[in-house]
């Protein structure tokens, strides 16, 4: 059997896009690196016609500037922008919302006010952002504002406190100053000098917190990678620093990454705005994201860095973790995240984190509550 050409398996690729899974039995099959790159095209073609589950979609994920993975819109809009050039990624994605009933609720108002704002439709609103008109623009960033706010005062309740009552416990003052006073430490501290007969308690010492202003303040930097699977994640970090940056005693930092550096630190205050400058799809370098957070840095003991990702490294994995193992050393405390959110599914290279924890990063996959507790665990010491 003669040897395929440049031109048998471009004839063969479309044939196989034409049949889709049927391909293999009608004998229609290429080997070598043209048979993944035509498997993955035809997942991405295949996609459109399918049902909205996504039946029979490949569960394999690989790293590199584009990984392969379980089928959604995010992840699709994600390879559809590695795969195609722009032109056929926009025809692509307009046929997605068509097929999959999007296009009223992208164009008519009068339909996305009648439903009831969520998270899911976030998702969907900013994955599908650049094909709306103006007036749906407009309702959808009112719809996002909403969702996001209400986030916001139910994890604030619980964040808030955990951050900043760690803060205060960070450093103690001998200066015996009323509004610098510590009662908690100093009723547990002196509870073995209780009269029970008195039902008084005696103190033998005072505790006092450090004045505010003259305490060094936490650097918090917050680094999100912008591909589609971590959009539920993207969202609650966007949220998460935006309750940082109000917190007395913390500085903090945020940008987006993919192989690029969007740093939106000034925007932090409006996570709105943060989420609509999120650029779905493209590679990952989350080595030059840790390099462009180092470069942050003014008190290493002082700074947690905040790296929300699903670990799949676009450039050597060794690379990588060099990089975590020299900021780690330097007295940086770095908290890599799989997941954050109350119902984002982990789905992160695990290989790599694991090799990423022994550097010295700290791997979670947590709600905004455990993260606040084991940030408030990092800052107590």
């Amino acid at each position: 059997m003669r040897e395929l050409t440049n031109e048998d398996r471009q004839t063969l690729t479309r044939w196989r896009l034409v049949l889709g899974k049927s391909a293999e039995q009608h004998g229609i099959c290429i080997g070598g690196d043209g048979h993944e790159e035509a498997a993955r095209v035809e997942a991405l073609v295949g996609y459109l016609f399918e049902d909205a589950t996504g039946q029979g979609q490949s569960k394999d994920r690989q790293g590199g500037l584009g990984p392969g993975h379980a089928m959604n819109v995010p992840r699709w809009v994600d390879e559809v922008g590695q795969l195609f050039p722009r032109e056929a990624k926009e025809v692509m994605e307009r046929e997605l919302i068509n097929r999959r009933g999007l296009r009223e609720l992208m164009e008519k108002p009068e339909i996305l006010e009648r439903i009831e704002p969520n998270q899911e439709l976030v998702k969907t609103l900013l994955t599908h952002r650049d094909l709306m008109n103006e007036k749906t623009r407009a309702l959808a960033r009112k719809i996002i504002d909403r969702v996001v706010e209400e986030l916001k005062s139910k994890l604030k309740v619980q964040i808030e406190p955990a951050i900043t009552g760690a803060i205060r416990r960070d450093k103690h003052s001998p200066r015996r100053v009323y509004r610098n006073l510590d009662l908690r430490r100093t009723v547990r501290r002196n509870l073995q000098h209780f009269d029970a007969q008195s039902q008084k308690l005696l103190v033998d010492r005072l505790y006092f917190h450090a004045a505010e202003r003259k305490s060094r303040p936490w650097h918090i930097i917050v680094a999100v990678d912008q591909s589609g699977s971590m959009l539920d994640s993207a969202i609650y970090s966007a949220v998460m620093a935006s309750i940082f940056v109000e917190l007395p005693s913390v500085r903090t930092s945020f940008f987006l990454f993919d192989t690029e550096v969007a740093d939106l630190t000034d925007q932090v205050g409006q996570p709105v705005d943060v989420l609509l400058s999120i650029q779905l799809g493209g590679g990952t370098d989350i080595t030059k994201a840790l390099q462009y957070a180092y470069q942050l840095v003014r008190q290493p003991a002082r700074t947690i860095v905040v790296l929300v990702t699903d670990f799949y490294e676009g450039r050597p994995e060794r690379e990588l973790i060099n990089q975590v193992k020299e900021m780690a050393q330097a007295g940086i405390r770095l908290v890599g995240l799989g997941a954050l959110g109350y119902d984002a599914r982990p789905e992160f290279n695990k290989t790599t984190a694991t090799k990423c924890r022994k550097a010295g990063m700290d791997i979670l996959s947590c709600t905004p509550e455990k993260l606040a507790d084991a940030m408030a665990q990092i800052i107590r010491g």
